[in-house]
């Protein structure tokens, strides 16, 4: 009996599963009074869906459902998207949701959050945000997997995307698909990143350019951390961590008055001179160090610390940052925020070692998720019922197994992007009370980065008088959103 000819062979192919699921958002139209006048613009909240194409030995299977991510987009009503810019908003944690920069900043509509000295309290309140990034730019918040409404689908995973590589991925995809979708491959495109969003955030305009040539005008770079070696604790010598934390603590510690007759610049100046100089020096000889200079060295650190020269003594001049935060006021009672220094709140006990809580986020959180919830179901339509997690502690487990064995680093994607796009430029602000990520830090990996001198023109910093979040103290919202808006139009060449 002869052979069939293969040519004529029919191959029997188990179909894959269809995708089945629909993005989910709700459209409303509104207006807002701004600084610059009238904007009418229209909202979208829900979730997009994510696919990936299923290839099984060579064979295209077609194409499954990967995700569903949280999304809320406000686009000015009758712009013309080839010249109106559009910036991609995100928080970091690993873990945390989006609404902090969405209610707190950028927004149309945000939390009346109070002040330090008198904080918002139940019930909350929602404001018109006359300084809206809406006046210069449309906005698209993310939420990622496992936060807010985003979630794996059906058959899928959500520990698949807890990782810097694989969230970095789906990011780069949403945001190429909403270029794609919306027509703004040619508009003027922005990320602004939080906390871990800024390293997610260089990684993404680094992958989104060298992957599918979508190139960005300008990375906004809020609380900056893409060196984690130039703020970690847990490297047993802990020496850059304490240089860099140092000019914080002395920062803080100024404005719970350790510093009585002196200003903030002046003790800031000498906190910077001394961790550059005489204490870097001292931790990088160890037992090398004389005892009169050991001696001089922690009375110098306890003083601008505001601590006892005796504890600093014992922490072997290396003060780890949850332990500042429960010593600093320990004869009060009182602990100090992580994420902003300004905020105190009740000790647990008045021998812990580290902070039990941070204060900082004990007396925002309410606000921020009751603001949230009935902004999106009251006012944009929103007919999500399922839990929107605000944080979740994905950082315990969140991989970085691109960086076994050395700190996570994404300098270099911040450098390739900027070598690659001679029209990209950078902005980078800093908190002077933030123990999240100190500003000392941020400014030694800008001064570390290997590019042409003539690049750093390319890079501005705003520093502010608060912590982890500027827009948590009014006035800085309002420059922090103008000077914003500022940087989008130059950026944008307007």
């Amino acid at each position: 009996m002869p052979k069939p000819d293969p040519a004529l062979v029919v191959q029997t192919i188990t179909p894959p599963t269809p995708a089945q699921l629909n993005d989910s958002l709700v459209t409303t139209e509104h207006v807002v009074q701004t600084t610059e006048g009238e904007l009418a613009y229209t909202a979208r909240t829900g979730r997009v869906v994510l696919r990936a194409e299923d290839v099984k030995d060579d064979v295209f299977q077609g194409v499954i459902d990967q995700a569903q991510l949280g999304v809320t987009a406000y686009t000015l009503t009758g712009a013309d998207v080839t010249t109106r810019p559009v910036t991609f908003c995100f928080n970091g944690g690993p873990g945390s949701a989006s609404l902090w920069l969405h209610m707190g900043l950028v927004g149309p509509r945000i939390i009346d959050i109070g002040e330090v000295t008198d904080i918002a309290r139940p019930p909350y309140r929602l404001i018109d945000n006359a300084h809206t990034l809406l006046r210069a730019t449309d906005l698209v918040i993310i939420d990622a997997m496992s936060t807010g409404y985003s979630r794996a689908a059906e058959g899928r995973k959500a520990t698949d995307w807890h990782g810097w590589r694989a969230d970095v991925a789906q990011f780069s995809e949403l945001i190429r698909l909403w270029c794609t979708r919306e027509d703004r491959w040619m508009s003027p495109k922005f990320i602004l990143g939080e906390s871990y969003g800024t390293v997610r955030g260089a990684s993404v305009a680094q992958q989104l350019q060298d992957e599918h040539g979508l190139y960005f005008n300008g990375l906004i770079l809020l609380s900056s951390v893409l060196d984690f070696g130039s703020q970690d604790f847990d490297n047993p010598r802990w020496d850059e961590a304490a240089i860099h934390f140092l000019p914080s603590y002395a920062a803080i510690a100024w404005y719970h008055g350790k510093h009585p007759g002196r200003g903030l610049a002046e003790v800031r100046a000498e906190a910077e001179e001394f961790a550059d100089g005489p204490y870097r020096l001292a931790l990088a000889k160890g037992r090398r160090l004389p005892v009169p200079d050991r001696a001089a060295v922690a009375e110098t650190l306890a003083r601008l610390c505001g601590l006892s020269v005796d504890y600093v003594t014992r922490t072997r001049l290396r003060i780890e940052h949850a332990r500042f935060c429960a010593e600093l006021l320990r004869d009060r009672g009182l602990v100090v925020g992580r994420i902003d220094g300004r905020f105190t709140g009740p000790a647990a006990s008045g021998t812990e070692e580290t902070m039990d809580t941070d204060p900082s986020g004990d007396l925002t959180m309410g606000a921020y998720t009751a603001a949230l919830h009935h902004y999106l179901r009251a006012e944009l339509g929103s007919t999500e019922d399922m839990d929107y997690r605000v944080a979740a502690e994905l950082w315990k487990t969140w991989r970085y197994r691109e960086f076994e064995g050395r700190p996570v680093n994404v300098t270099d994607k911040l450098e390739r992007a900027m070598r690659a796009n001679p029209a990209l430029r950078v902005r980078i602000e800093y908190g002077y009370f933030d123990l999240a990520t100190p500003y000392f830090a941020a400014q030694d990996m800008v001064d570390h980065l290997a590019l042409p001198d003539a690049d750093f023109a390319r890079i501005e910093h705003g520093y502010f008088e608060t912590g982890h979040m500027p827009y948590l103290h009014g006035p800085s919202r309002l420059r922090e959103s103008d000077e914003m808006c500022r940087f989008i139009r130059h950026a944008s060449g307007r």
